[in-house]
């Protein structure tokens, strides 16, 4: 979106084309506003880093002060290369001007908070066919009804590098705190974003990136509509003096500083808005934006935002999952008011979780009793395999139906298929398995919970977890044994005292070890 200049844009480039050329190819532009020659007088450089958004502003503001034997070099840079350069051994600017106080917190020899001298809203930015088709602009959409829609494609940017997306993870976080299940929903929303807006017709921006896009419409291109949420905490750029500077740098920085938190960064011709998100006050209209004052939500905690960012990693990896399904003579008890067994309603739970995984993911699904396969007490239902292809082959897992009479070989079970797991176990994984069960071992020729619990305690290796994950399914289901099984492979026991509502527990649970609890 933000490869398009706009014509207001353009017009505060101080530079000659060749030496924009020569800025490109650095991988930075620069503006540099001259000093005001005196005699005797040698120019002090006095070099700001800014984010590209607002560096054409910054530099007008540095050329109006006009100050004696000052040279201001304002170089467009982005902020995460910023950041990592600031803490390393590269030659530091005297002011920087992130594009969110995000960035700040990763640089060494900056304050992890700066005074703010712009805002632009985060939002979604949504295609226009699409905003048309919900209503828009008759009436004004929110976040939830547009990720709802069944027909979007919607994309996330790199939340390592673009503050917009760690914006997007408060918001969807926030929003799924209604839901009756906050992780689960949490976990849901974040699955509908894949980690790229490339051919997204949904994807979080700033407000200032959506107005440029829409002003520099090519052929063929189709414009966005900002949808706001209170939720979604704004860009603020922060002013920013680094350390180092000299004592006739840091007077001209805090010259720069002082005329820049009097307004200099916005006005009619500028896509950003004061400190706070005030109202926009833009050159021309664009109705696909909101120009009034908006709400945004405060910059969370560094404490947060890591969590944000962790849940964001752990939802994106792909995973390797042993799914152990209970079907002992138990499991064919009804669940009242469905209609439908016990087992029917776990082997649609897991069957619908397969949407929950990525498409790279690949899932096993197991059965266990007491003796179902020879003297083993599990057999496979469906191999190993990508979710797509379980998804075709799912006619095999709603067949699956309960051993009459079968006992319940919880233990052996478990030993075996957690040892398979860590046998498969594959590096950059989330290697996890499953087990739903709506009862408790009773094999009386299996192995004791005590060496069970051993046994999982010899094969738990930090350097390659395999977390387990214990479901139990209706009143009889042993909480202290599932608890205790779990608890040596770092795993969780979930219960759902109410078989029908196993669908609700599973999808938590997945949310909870994923990282989103």
């Amino acid at each position: 979106m933000g490869r398009h200049a706009t014509a207001r844009t353009r017009k505060r480039i101080l530079l000659p084309l060749s030496a924009i050329a020569l800025a490109a190819a650095l991988g930075a532009a620069t503006w540099v506003a001259m000093a005001r020659s005196e005699p005797g007088c040698e120019p002090v450089r006095v070099v700001v880093a800014a984010s590209p958004d607002i560096a054409p502003a910054v530099t007008e503001a540095a050329r109006a002060l006009d100050l004696a034997c000052v040279a201001f070099d304002v170089q467009s840079r982005e902020s995460h290369q910023v950041a990592a350069e600031l803490s390393g051994t590269a030659p530091r600017p005297q002011a920087w001007i992130p594009s969110s106080t995000l960035f700040l917190r990763k640089a060494a020899g900056v304050p992890l908070s700066g005074p703010s001298i712009a805002s632009s809203p985060v939002v979604l930015a949504v295609a226009e066919p699409i905003a048309r088709a919900l209503g828009w602009p008759l009436e004004s959409l929110t976040w939830p009804e547009v990720l709802g829609h069944p027909g979007i494609a919607a994309g996330m940017p790199d939340p390592g590098r673009d503050p917009a997306g760690v914006s997007a993870l408060v918001a969807l976080r926030e929003v799924a705190k209604d839901a009756s299940d906050p992780a689960a929903a949490y976990v849901a929303s974040l699955r509908k974003f894949s980690a790229t807006t490339s051919g997204a017709t949904v994807f979080p921006a700033a407000e200032n990136a959506v107005l440029r896009h829409n002003s520099g419409l090519l052929e063929g291109e189709t414009a966005s509509v900002a949808v706001y949420s209170p939720a979604a905490p704004a860009l603020d750029y922060p002013f920013a003096e680094v350390e180092g500077a000299t004592a006739q740098q840091g007077k001209a920085v805090a010259e720069l500083k002082r005329t820049l938190l009097h307004g200099a960064a916005i006005g009619p011709q500028s896509e950003l808005r004061a400190p706070g998100v005030q109202a926009l006050r833009l050159g021309e209209t664009d109705q696909r934006v909101e120009a009034q004052g908006q709400r945004s939500a405060e910059i969370p905690a560094a404490a947060e935002v890591a969590k944000a960012l962790s849940q964001w990693a752990a939802v994106n990896v792909s995973a390797r999952v042993q799914v152990l399904i209970d079907v002992s003579g138990s499991m064919s008890a009804p669940v009242p008011g469905t209609g439908k067994s016990r087992l029917r309603i776990t082997l649609e739970a897991a069957e619908n979780a397969l949407h929950l995984f990525k498409s790279t993911s690949q899932v096993r699904f197991l059965a266990f009793a007491t003796k179902v396969d020879g003297d083993r007490d599990h057999r496979e239902i469906l191999p190993m395999a990508p979710v797509a292809q379980q998804l075709a082959a799912v006619d095999r897992l709603r067949a699956v139906r309960a051993v009459p009479d079968g006992q319940t070989g919880l233990y052996d079970s478990v030993l075996d298929i957690y040892r398979l797991a860590h046998e498969e176990w594959e590096r950059g994984k989330l290697n996890l398995v499953i087990v739903m069960t709506d009862g408790h071992n009773t094999d009386p020729g299996g192995i004791s919970r005590e060496n069970l619990v051993a046994e999982l305690g010899k094969l738990s290796d930090r350097d390659r977890p395999v977390p387990l994950i214990a479901i139990g399914i209706g009143p009889e289901a042993d909480e202290t044994e599932l608890r205790q099984l779990v608890a040596p492979a770092g795993g969780q026991a979930f219960l759902s005292r109410d078989p029908a509502k196993i669908g609700e527990v599973f999808y938590g649970a997945l949310a909870r070890i994923a990282g989103a609890g």
